[in-house]
Parts: structure tokens; sequence; C-alpha cells
């Protein structure tokens, strides 16, 4: 049953919708204007190896998650095996440590004068570069291999949950015919969960194609180092728009194509109860070998860094334990939470007009705010850049024009910049777990609550937002890990003098110094490591 609303709420909807998609908007409008020649220098010089290497990157990064993410995956959820709970929610982990953590670590471990480099010279009698061959640590497959290790989870957990939703009885039916375990993975198991991998497979594409940090670090020339060279470099914010919005069509392109190639695939199945789950018993050198692949995919991933870590920040806590260190994580907390609040309240507002608006045109402004999530931080801070500063130059004008003196650049120059872009482009999360947590609320609740002559306003604080608890608890914990971690939008947008966590730990990857801003990192990944232990939690809940 629906309710009829104010014109109020719709306004309220849409206002919302058209704050979030505005750095879209004006990022296509400024990518129109004249750019005084810089981008036409970069299109015939560097642009095509900037598109080149974004598309190789993509590809290998996906193609390596998968390859790594489906068999641990699969194990997980249909073997029996030593170690298989722990690797269950284990190996979810490594979607808590930044990637650029990952890539430093790696190449003091690899580089010609790291540990394993210099016992091979000590073990072999080398002595230049020129008498044996190492794999570059810094290129583009270097980069590739470290966004893979960080990445492969996005599509372990899908894999993982659409593995173990498989009817049992569709695995017995394959023994029946004589398919052991590996025929059974490759001729069933495999095609019907092609639409998870799909789904995982973009995600950990459109992660790649929004990470600045590592593809800078390893000096790969990609769109999004192309967008912050751009501006910071040739200072030109609309050759940087024509970037971006480039940017934005090869990811639109490849979710697009993905959505076509299987737009008529159709899957109908029985879903597995818990006790109807088909485990295959795993013992002698199998077990042993599953163990070991799951133990190795864990440890580099995730605990060999994180060790690391710890003997850095130990080495250096004297030196990193300051007022700095504070001073950063107090602006990482309080953005953080500020953006979880406003984040959680615009997904609760567009969802409940959703959920009681008579009028479909009232859907829209919840699909519309959701596309924030889709913009890479780069591309984000650009067009809300567009904009701000001609808010900025306009609200200085108003003030000249009425004989005072003109405040600055009170929206650019401030951290509120900062909680803007944080808010377009976490929205959607916030949305999502707000829409799953409504799914749950019975319709007839509402048609009590409207008997009782309850207002809309009534409603959604007496009768929907007690039994949205838990989709708000979620909602504020997942923005919130995300804003700690968010480094693009943070190192485009920061005022001057203004850090938090992670701008903070970038600083020393640039200048090599990654031992300093060790603790800063830990801490990154600890609170990183909350949603992961919740998410976890609520998988087993349902399972």
């Amino acid at each position: 049953m629906v309710l009829g609303l104010a014109k109020g709420w719709s306004v309220a909807g849409y206002t919302l919708a058209l704050f979030i998609i505005m750095p879209l908007i004006a990022l296509i409008v400024q990518s129109f204007l004249p750019d005084e020649a810089v981008f036409g220098h970069l299109f015939n010089t560097v642009l095509p190896t900037y598109i080149s290497n974004s598309l190789w990157l993509m590809l290998w990064v996906v193609v390596g998650s998968l390859f790594i993410a489906v068999p641990a995956a699969w194990l997980v959820a249909k073997c029996q095996f030593p170690g298989r709970q722990i690797f269950q929610w284990a190996l979810l982990l490594p979607l808590a440590m930044p990637a650029y953590v990952v890539a430093y670590v790696y190449t003091d471990l690899f580089d010609y004068a790291g540990p394993v480099q210099g016992a091979l010279r000590s073990f072999f009698g080398w002595q230049t570069p020129q008498d044996y061959f190492f794999p570059e640590v810094r290129s583009l497959g270097g980069a590739s291999i470290m966004l893979a290790l960080v990445l492969f989870p996005y599509i372990y957990l899908l894999a993982r949950t659409a593995f173990m939703e498989q009817s049992a009885s569709l695995s017995q039916a394959t023994r029946v015919m004589g398919c052991g375990p590996w025929k059974s993975f490759w001729r069933l198991s495999l095609p019907m969960a092609r639409p998870a991998l799909a789904v995982g497979a973009a995600l950990v594409a459109m992660e790649t194609a929004a990470d600045f940090a590592t593809v800078s670090y390893f000096a790969v020339p990609t769109l999004t180092t192309a967008v912050y060279d751009t501006w910071f470099e040739y200072g030109s914010l609309t050759a940087a728009a024509k970037l971006s919005t480039i940017m934005l069509l090869v990811i639109f392109a490849m979710v697009g194509f993905e959505r076509f190639a299987r737009r008529k695939q159709k899957l109908f199945q029985k879903q597995s109860t818990p006790g109807e789950l088909d485990i295959y018993p795993l013992s002698g050198l199998k077990a042993f070998a599953a163990t070991t692949y799951c133990g190795a995919l864990l440890t580099l991933a995730f605990l060999l860094p994180f060790i690391i870590l710890l003997q850095y920040a130990y080495g250096y806590f004297s030196e990193s334990w300051n007022e700095e260190f504070f001073e950063y994580s107090f602006n990482s907390l309080w953005i953080s939470m500020l953006v979880s609040v406003i984040c959680v309240a615009i997904g609760i507002v567009l969802m409940f007009i959703r959920r009681i608006s008579p009028r479909r045109a009232d859907i829209l402004p919840s699909r519309l705010a959701s596309t924030g999530y889709a913009l890479p931080g780069t591309v984000l801070a650009i067009g809300i850049l567009v904009p701000f500063t001609r808010l900025d130059f306009a609200i200085n004008d108003l003030v000249e024009y009425l004989g005072f003196q003109g405040p600055g650049l009170i929206l650019t120059g401030s951290s509120f910049i900062i909680v803007c872009a944080f808010t377009i482009r976490f929205a959607a999360i916030a949305i999502g777990s707000i829409e799953n947590s409504y799914k749950r609320i019975s319709p007839s609740l509402d048609m009590a609550g409207i008997t009782m002559g309850l207002k809309p306003l009534g409603l959604l604080r007496w009768v929907h937002i007690p039994l949205l608890r838990k989709g708000i608890f979620a909602g504020l914990l997942l923005v919130f890990i995300e804003c700690m971690k968010e480094l693009p939008a943070a190192l485009l947008l920061r005022p001057i003098g203004f850090e938090n966590l992670a701008t903070y730990v970038f600083q020393f990857v640039s200048d090599e110094q990654l031992e300093h801003g060790a603790l800063a990192a830990i801490v990154i990944v600890l609170v990183g490591l909350v949603p992961l232990i919740y998410l976890n939690r609520s998988l087993e809940q349902d399972n």
C-alpha cells in the first residue's frame, strides 16, 4: 500500500539526486569548452599510451583476480579441508589493505637493493644486474599483480556465495552421470556462477580504473594519473575534464559490454539450504594442496604486508607517535563520521520516498543518486571542482559588489569540498544498505501505521527507522571505512595544510619512507577490518 506524499518530499528527493549527479553534469559541460590546445597536445602525444595502459591494466587485474579468486571460492564453498573455516572469512582481509601499501612492501622486497635479489646475488655470486634477469617490479605487470592481490576478494566473496547457493541436487546429479569434482566444477558450478563472476569482475575493473596511488608509485601512466597531472602540471581544468570523460566512457562501455554479452542468459535453480550443501571431503595430498593454496594466498595478500607494517611501526614508533599523527587521525575521523551520517540520512530519505510514493517518477532519485560510486575519485574531484569553483567566484563577486571584502575560497579552499565529494561518492553504499533493510519490512506495517493516523514523517520516525537499525548501522560502518581509505579525491581536493591518514601515508610512500607512516597505515587497515568481520558474520547468519 502506498501513501500520498506532499510535493515537498518529491522536491527533496530530486534535489538530493541532482546534488549527487552534479559533478557528472558539470564534467560533461566542462569537457565541451576550449582548453587552449592542452588536450590537443595530449591527444597527439601521450593520450594513446594512457588509454592503452588503462585498458591493459584493467584486463590483467580482472584476469589475475579471477584466476586466484575462483579456485579459492570453490574450495571454501564446496570442499572440506583443514583450515576451511578460517579461510572462509580470512580471505576477505586483503580488502582492508591499501593497494599502494602492498605495492611499497613488495617493491622493497623485490627491488634490486631488496633482500630477495640481494640473497640471489649472494648465493649465485652475481655482481651486476647484467649478470642475471629479474622481472621489473615497477611495471604494468607489477601494478597488475599488486592490484589483483588486493581486489580479488570482490570476486571471491560473490563467487563463494554463488557456489554455496547452488542446489545440491544438481551437484549430486553430476555424480550420477559419472562426473568427478573437477568436471562438476567445470561443467556445472562455473557456468552457473557466471553472473556473480561478471559482477565481481566489473567491480574489480572499476576499482582498477579508479586507482591512482599504485600506478603513480609504479610510474605507470594511466588515465587516472593523466587527470591528476593535467590539472596540477598544466593547470587546465577543461583538459582534465575531457580526460575524465574519456575515462567514464571506458568504464560505462565495459559495463555495458558485459551486460550485453549475457543479456539472453537466464538462470533458474532451487537454492541450496545449509543442510543440503554438497561438500567434497578432501584428504591426503589434495587436502594439503587446498590448505597450502589458500594459506599462500592469504599470506601474500595480507599477512606478509601486515607483518612488515608492524615491524616498520615498531622500529619507528617514537618518530610516528607525534602531534601530526593525532591531528591527521582526527581529521580522518571527523570527516568519515560526518559523511557517514549524511549519506545514511540521504539513503533513508530517498528510499522512504521510493517506498511509499504512488508516483513511479519518485523511484528515479534513488537510482540517480546511486551513480556516484561509479565515478573514480580523480574524476569526481574534477567534476566537483568545476561548479564549486564558479560558486566561490560568484560569492566573492557578490560580496565585493555589496561593498565588503571577499571571503575567499570558502568552498573549494576548505574541508567542505572534501565532505561533499565523499558524500557524492559513497551515498550509493548507504542507499544500498537501507534498500536491503527496507525489503525486510512488511508492507502490512505501513498499512497499520496509516490506519493509526500516522503521517509520512510519523511513519518514518516510529515504524521504519526502528526496523532499519541494522541497515543504518551497516551503512554507517561501510561509508565510514570507505572515507577512511579514499585517497584520490582527498589528494586533489584537500585545502592547503590539510591532511588525513590516507594522504599522510601516501606522502611517505611517494618519498620511499613508508616506515615513518606505517603506524598510520596500520590504523587504516585495522579500521578496515571491522566491516569485513561484520560482513562475514552477516553471511554466516544468512547461510
